[in-house]
C-alpha cells in the first residue's frame, strides 16, 4: 500500500508505559500535531496522567538519540506529548472522524501485537533462566549459548506487518 506505515515501530516505552508519540499520532490521522494537541486540550478532563504525559526534556533527548531520524521536525518549542494505549482510544472520541477510527483500530492491533510479542518473550527469558540454574557453572559453553539467546531475545523484535492507509 502507499504511505505504508509500520505503526508497532511507533510504540515506545517510556516510563514503564508503553506509549505513542504525539506527533505520530497526528501523522497517522493526517492532521497536524498543533491539531491534536488543541483537541487534547479543548479535551483535557478525558486524558488523566496515565492516559496522556509530555515528555521531561531529558525523555526526550533520550528518545532522539535513541532514534536515529531527523523526523523530529527542527526546533520546538514544547517537547511531545506521549499517549498510553488508554490514551490513544480516547483519542477517537475527541478527534471523531472516519480516519481517526480506522487509524485507531491499526493503533489498537499494535499494541496488542507489542503486548503479545513481550508476553512471549517473558516466557522465553523466564525458561532460560531455569534452565541455567540447572546447568553446570563449569559448563561455560552452555551458558555462553544461553546468553546468546538471551541476548537475541531482548535485542531482536520480530518483523511486524505494515499497516497502512490510503488517503
Amino acid at each position: 500500500m502507499k504511505n505504508s506505515i509500520d505503526v508497532s515501530q511507533l510504540i515506545y516505552f517510556i516510563r514503564n508505559t508503553r506509549v505513542m508519540l504525539g506527533n505520530d499520532l497526528a501523522r497517522l490521522y493526517q492532521i497536524s500535531t498543533k491539531a491534536l494537541v488543541q483537541a487534547v486540550k479543548r479535551n483535557r478532563e478525558r486524558f488523566p496522567s496515565d492516559f496522556m504525559f509530555q515528555l521531561s526534556k531529558k525523555e526526550f533527548d533520550n528518545l532522539k538519540s535513541q532514534i536515529v531520524t531527523s523526523s523530529w521536525g527542527g526546533l520546538r518549542r514544547a517537547n511531545p506529548y506521549a499517549f498510553s494505549e488508554q490514551g490513544v482510544a480516547m483519542l477517537t472520541s475527541v478527534l471523531r472522524s472516519p480516519r481517526a477510527v480506522r487509524a485507531n483500530i491499526a493503533i489498537m492491533r499494535a499494541f496488542v501485537k507489542t503486548r503479545a510479542f513481550a508476553a512471549q518473550n517473558h516466557e522465553i527469558l523466564k525458561k532460560l533462566s531455569m534452565l541455567e540454574g540447572r546447568v553446570n557453572r563449569h559448563d561455560s559453553e552452555i551458558g555462553e549459548l544461553i546468553d546468546a539467546i538471551r541476548g537475541a531475545i531482548e535485542t531482536d523484535h520480530e518483523p511486524s506487518e505494515k499497516i497502512g492507509f490510503k488517503p
